[in-house]
């Protein structure tokens, strides 16, 4: 489980070439690798450390020294057509850098490819620290739960419409009933009107001499007609302004009552969030700077104890007495020199200092976590009194325009009842008119026009309501062709809400898988004596968090050992040899390189540090670690070097 490499290699440079200037103990270099493994071979205090610090200075961290004497430092990395390079200088008793290094965020490179003593992920399983919280610390769990809010709103909105639709489907079986049931109405209507027409056209007999009146009155006839269809449209009009005014005076009262369950935003209550959340984050921000500056220091201090033979051999090159006579008495007085301001402090107090440092910062950690749990509140609290805000304001501009409309809708029903007035009047004064062209002779023939102008009228109206209902019916299948795209749409939604909810998790599990995965095969291929297994047990505890209890993920690291006659027990991390806690320290390391890809992100990968595993185990370890890494740079002693000499790349000069 791991990057292809040989895939990899096809589009990385073969060659890097580094160039370093006053970085830890090194006045000026210049080394170049190759890919797979580089081997810096030495005794102490040959600046072995110093070339690993080059190469992550140029590569973009910040936890890297100036040499003491120097007021300026560089390392320069040419790498394929590319060239990084970055300055570091003392400014007000800080070491400030410049430049343009090849990462832009070093964090996952510090914690899972920068393996030097003091690396943070591999001293976490010594220290007992929670590896939980440093495997997921670089991932932006904030923006996580952020981008769950959308989609969850996206996905409710889908919902809501395809309710909608639903609903739309279910007046189809009535609307098509209705349709048939006018259908029917028209054809009888149509017969009616066929068998009245015919009726007309037999008594319609000796009319040559009145072709004059008989002519008027079927004018007046038609006029009645059509004066008589324009009062039911007029009818029609004012009923269905009528419909509209009961249904948006029904809308009005949901809004009103929305409005009540709503809140304009207290401007109070989202200045104290917002000012809350402004001090949240400078807190948080100070107590980034307090942990890097912690860690800075711890590391300071480590690499004090591991090279103060660098600063006992320069020492030695004015001194009296051989070096070596200088060094042996140091040793036996347990002393240190610093070499940045001369002073002599006992190892004993240095490796107290350390403790310490590190129980500070672990509790800044702690302290950092509270602070993102409660920024996680604050945003999602001023985030719900802006969406409340923004609905009142919504749902104020709705009601404004429903009282438009009802406004104008009554307006036009005042204007339709006029002209329905106007056209009443106007049919009684047609229909005096058709009254005094009636003869005694003529009035059957009138009766039948009349009939028919009233079925032709009857027949108009039914065929007008089956062209509004089939408008409707079209109206609903049009919307309803959307409701196919709208499901994509929510299962997208839906998916990407199942990935983003199990991301964490994922990553979760996929570094415990990595560490468990890793930790067996090299327990095989090393083979430690009695150390049966070493894995991690991902469970959930719960925790309370202000008010709530929430349930949170733990990493509890497992140990099982065996008895001379094959017993299993379970072991604690304290009962390891320094040997089998730095192979520990180094997996997980490890896992966390893989789970989060920083083969991607930064090719290079240092080991450091390793002199409490055997020549033997050294070798089969770095071996192991090649196959992940690009290229893999570890510094060893001499005699740990001499077991990968032979067919890996070996430094000796620096």
């Amino acid at each position: 489980m791991g990057p292809n490499l040989e895939s990899e290699a096809r589009s990385m440079p073969d060659q890097a070439t580094l160039s370093v200037t006053n970085i830890g103990g090194i006045d000026e270099t210049e080394v170049s690798f190759e890919q797979g493994i580089t081997v810096l071979s030495g005794r102490n205090a040959t600046n072995r450390t110093s070339l690993l610090q080059g190469i992550m200075a140029a590569l973009g961290s910040d936890r890297v020294s100036l040499k003491a004497d120097a007021e300026e430092g560089a390392a320069t990395l040419d790498f394929g057509d590319e060239t990084y390079r970055r300055t570091l200088s003392r400014r007000n008793g800080t070491i400030a850098s410049d430049g343009d290094p090849y990462l832009d965020d070093p964090e996952l490179a510090d914690l899972f490819a920068f393996l030097l003593e003091s690396n943070e992920a591999r001293r976490a399983v010594a220290r007992g620290d929670d590896l939980q919280e440093l495997i997921m610390r670089p991932v932006d769990t904030a923006a996580i739960k952020a981008e769950i809010e959308q989609y969850k709103r996206q996905k409710e909105d889908l919902a809501d419409r395809l309710a909608e639709l639903d609903e739309l489907e279910g007046r189809l079986p009535d609307l098509e009933a209705k349709r048939t049931r006018i259908g029917g109405e028209i054809e009888d209507l149509r017969s009616e009107l066929e068998a009245a027409q015919d009726d007309l056209e037999e008594t319609n007999v000796d009319v040559e001499d009145r072709r004059e009146e008989q002519s008027e009155l079927e004018d007046k006839l038609a006029e009645l007609r059509e004066t008589r269809s324009e009062l039911e449209r007029v009818r029609d009009r004012i009923e269905t302004e009528r419909e509209s005014i009961d249904a948006l005076e029904s809308e009005r009262d949901d809004v009103e009552d929305r409005l009540d369950s709503l809140s304009s935003g207290d401007d109070v209550d989202r200045g104290k969030l917002e000012a809350a959340i402004e001090t949240l984050q400078a807190e948080k921000a100070d107590l980034n700077e307090e942990i890097s500056q912690l860690q800075s220091t711890i590391q300071f201090n480590e690499q004090l104890l591991e090279e103060s033979t660098t600063f006992l051999d320069d020492a030695g090159a004015t001194g009296d007495g051989p070096v070596t006579d200088q060094l042996l008495a140091d040793a036996e007085s347990e002393s240190i020199t610093c070499w940045t301001c001369g002073s002599t402090v006992a190892r004993e107090q240095i490796e107290t200092t350390i403790e310490q440092l590190q129980t500070a910062r672990q509790e800044r950690l702690e302290e950092r976590s509270g602070l993102s749990d409660e920024l996680d509140d604050k945003r999602t609290a001023l985030s719900e009194i802006e969406e409340n805000r923004t609905a009142y304001r919504q749902a104020n501009r709705r009601l404004d325009s429903i009282d438009d409309e009802i406004e104008r809708r009554r307006d036009r029903i005042d204007e339709l009842i006029e002209d329905r007035e106007a056209l009443t009047d106007e049919i009684d004064e047609l229909e005096e008119t058709i009254n005094e062209l009636e003869t005694e002779d003529y009035g059957d023939v009138l009766e039948q026009h009349k009939e028919v102008n009233q079925l032709e009228f009857k027949l108009e109206r039914k065929e007008r309501e089956r062209e509004e209902i089939e408008a409707q019916i079209d109206s609903i299948e049009d919307e309803l062709d959307e409701r196919e795209t709208l499901k994509r749409r929510r299962e997208d939604v839906t998916e990407q809400l199942t990935e983003l909810r199990t991301r964490i998790d994922r990553i979760e599990a996929d570094a415990v898988d990595a560490f468990n995965e890793h930790m067996e095969n090299l327990l095989e291929i090393l083979g430690y004596e009695n150390l049966e297994r070493i894995w991690i047990d991902r469970t959930t505890r719960d925790v309370r968090e202000g008010r709530r209890t929430v349930s949170k993920s733990s990493f509890e690291l497992k140990i099982v050992r065996s008895t001379a006659d094959g017993a299993a027990y379970e072991d604690s991390i304290d009962h390891l040899s320094e040997s089998e806690r730095e192979v520990t320290g180094l997996v997980f390391a490890l896992a966390g390189y893989l789970v989060h890809d920083v083969y991607e992100t930064v090719p290079f990968m240092l080991l450091d540090s390793l002199e409490a595993i055997d020549s033997e185990r050294i070798a089969t370890l770095v071996e192991y670690f090649e196959e992940y890494a690009p290229y893999l740079v570890v510094a060893l002693l001499e005699e740990d070097a001499q077991a990968l000499a032979g067919s890996h790349d070996v430094v000796s000069e620096i």
